[in-house]
């Protein structure tokens, strides 16, 4: 024990807000927040309108699934190298130019005539999330006191709540009434707003410790690091596996029209915000304990998709409760990831951001392959498999490292 806080930071980092009031402080949270719900809800978008997608381009919903795909190859790629390449430049100058290239990827998006335009347009959406998603996290610890970072790290993942709430229904809505790619220049505008609070709200950050190779390496060799990126891994791939094609489910399994759809989709939207506040509490106390039910809620939410999902009020209950669940996933993991590596949150931060980009390209991925070759049910069956392991393995292993001493200094 080193008798630190628990958020504590040991890289000489000053805190970019000290002279200010507490209002510029959380409105700079504010603004990462609406930041990210900007980015998590275009790297969601092909969920919701992927049949109408696929039958405009000419192409499988497996094949167009792939758009999530490659935004998260690529986000796992660039996180790292974007934090790596950073170097002395201001950390406020990074987020803005991220989000530049998010809006001009959801414009490149919504004119695309083409799988291969839409997969360069979700490649240039990679580099950008990958980017300020492996930055967020650092960035908060550096803007609110120390006693203050897991709300602040709760309302940044609210944003990925709020993403899923939103972007799911609203684009099923536009899309039916608009088109498809009204959807993409909604979110590019989104993204413009989201540019205009930071470029307002955001202090100067300058770079301050290391980001190179060794800083890398540290945050690797951390024993909890290597634990909340494996669970990420297992339990995120899982969820991305079902969730991805929970629109072709809902529509083939149990019928569901339009409208109850739309429903079932805002209920997962709303359930995951519930799902943010309650694991943002819990987490507080026990990151581990959070993350690994989470996991083992959306277990739960598959079983019942696959056993009563053919029933509209098993359907409509189990979608509602996967949306909880995963709304407890971003905010545990975010919070586990800043008590065991507050020294070196850049590194850390993005690779925890690459190990989430890896799960969900892996898990579109294998969704995409289950459903066209068994079957809606396929996808939804993997997630339960996945998320009980990844939960199963984050209850044990992430619980017994989880004392002060472990996560705050252990490594391999």
């Amino acid at each position: 024990m080193t008798g630190k806080p628990p958020f504590a930071c040991d890289t000489g980092t000053h805190r970019a807000l000290d002279q200010q009031q507490p209002s510029a402080a959380w409105l700079a949270i504010f603004s990462l927040a609406f930041g990210i719900f900007g980015l998590v809800t275009a790297e969601l978008l092909p969920v919701s309108i992927l049949t109408p997608m696929a039958n405009d381009l000419g192409a499988s919903k497996g094949a167009v699934g792939q758009a999530v795909t490659t935004t998260g190859l690529v986000a796992a790629i660039s996180g790292p190298i974007v934090v790596a390449g950073m170097g002395t430049i201001d950390r406020r100058t990074i987020i803005i130019g991220l989000m530049l290239l998010m809006v001009g990827s959801c414009i490149l998006a919504a004119i695309a005539t083409s799988v291969a335009v839409l997969l360069l347009a979700r490649a240039m959406l990679g580099v950008a999330l990958g980017g300020s998603y492996g930055l967020t996290t650092a960035l908060a610890l550096r803007i609110v006191p120390s006693a203050q970072v897991p709300r602040a790290i709760s309302t940044v993942a609210m944003g990925v709540s709020l993403a899923i709430v939103l972007a799911t229904p609203l684009a099923v809505a536009i899309g039916e009434i608009l088109g498809w790619r009204a959807t993409f220049l909604a979110v590019a505008c989104v993204g413009a707003v989201a540019l205009l609070i930071q470029l307002l709200a955001l202090p100067r950050l300058p770079a301050s410790g290391g980001t190179d190779a060794a800083a890398f390496r540290k945050a690797l060799s951390r024993r909890g690091v290597q634990v909340g990126i494996v669970a990420s891994i297992i339990i995120i791939a899982g969820h991305f596996a079902g969730f991805t094609f929970i629109r072709p489910f809902l529509e083939t399994v149990p019928r569901l029209s339009f409208e109850t759809l739309s429903m079932a989709l805002f209920a997962f939207g709303i359930a995951g915000i519930a799902g943010n506040m309650a694991a943002g509490v819990v987490a507080a106390r026990s990151p581990a304990s959070a993350f690994a039910a989470s996991a083992l809620l959306i277990t739960l939410a598959a079983t019942i998709l696959i056993f009563f999902g053919r029933s509209t009020g098993g359907a409509f209950s189990a979608t509602a409760l996967w949306g909880f669940a995963f709304g407890g996933v971003p905010v545990a993991a975010s919070i586990w990831n800043a008590r065991i590596a507050s020294d070196i949150a850049e590194p850390a931060g993005a690779l925890l951001a690459s190990a989430f980009q890896i799960a969900i390209a892996s898990g579109a991925l294998i969704g995409g392959v289950l459903i066209d070759t068994v079957g809606p049910e396929a996808p939804v069956a993997f997630a339960g498999a996945a998320t009980l392991i990844g939960g199963a393995f984050m209850g044990v292993i992430g619980r017994a490292l989880e004392t002060p001493h472990t996560l705050e200094e252990d490594t391999v």
